[in-house]
């Protein structure tokens, strides 16, 4: 039965893996088997990158700023090109930005959308178009509970993840006849970067910790036993599925 959760032999590309939960889904990708490509930003941060092959996986870091549309269009062809293939695709990164809904401005709204979901349709479009004609593939979007909630001050984040969401069950819809599996994970309230503002605010960090059954923030760690479970073939007949890692939020 293990076997069925063993990624050797595959190639997965994870977007915004520098730290956080992109870092955990990257190194567990690594741990179950795969060799990883690194969508990110710049070449600097060669920590993960390092982590992973000490692992003794191939690891390459590809040039994709999120905010180039033509590094986004190109990045997915370039994992083929230097792998010879992509199975495992994870549009990890994101952006925030707060503000009351009648202030926030046109910019960010733009910057946010763009960021956080045309960037994953387009990942999800490039892996798909070599995918589908080899029959195999896992497309795994990171959702949010703003997919079901809307959320304070957080218009273009919760209209973004929305939008995943829907994204996420489309393609699957027309992909899973070809056996690519396209699924989400829906993170809960996570102890990242993200959410160091709400983590210092001692009131609203006690209404958080109140609402959440489990009873503790999540960590990044959390999130290794899902996304090898929504990458390997343990999960070859899940099809448009969001995944909830939450501690039990959304259940309450």
């Amino acid at each position: 039965m293990l076997q069925a959760f063993s990624l050797e032999g595959k190639v997965a590309a994870v977007t915004g893996a520098t730290r956080g939960i992109g870092r955990s889904i990257a190194i567990a990708l690594a741990e179950a088997g795969a060799d990883i490509a690194l969508l990110q930003r710049d070449q600097e941060r060669q920590n993960v990158k390092q982590e992973i092959e000490k692992l003794g996986r191939r690891c390459e870091i590809i040039l994709c700023d999120l905010e180039n549309e033509t590094q986004v269009k190109e990045a997915i062809p370039t994992v083929v090109a230097k792998f010879g293939t992509i199975d495992i695709l994870v549009n990890n990164a994101g952006i925030q930005r707060r503000s009351p809904a009648v202030d926030f401005s046109e910019a960010d709204w733009d910057e946010v959308i763009n960021v956080n979901l045309k960037t994953v349709w387009l990942l999800c479009q490039q892996a798909g178009k070599f995918m589908v004609p080899n029959k195999k593939g896992k497309i795994i979007n990171l959702a949010s509970l703003l997919s079901y909630q809307g959320g304070f001050t957080v218009p273009a984040y919760a209209a973004a993840k929305g939008g995943v969401a829907q994204l996420t069950k489309a393609l699957s819809n027309e992909w899973a006849q070809h056996n690519v599996n396209v699924n989400a994970i829906v993170p809960g309230y996570i102890a990242t970067d993200m959410n160091e503002a709400l983590i210092k605010d001692e009131t609203r960090n006690r209404q958080i910790l109140e609402r959440i059954p489990a009873g503790r923030w999540g960590q990044a760690d959390d999130f290794k036993g899902a996304v090898v479970y929504l990458a390997s073939d343990a999960s070859n007949y899940v099809n448009g599925h969001l995944l909830a890692v939450d501690g039990g939020w959304l259940g309450r």
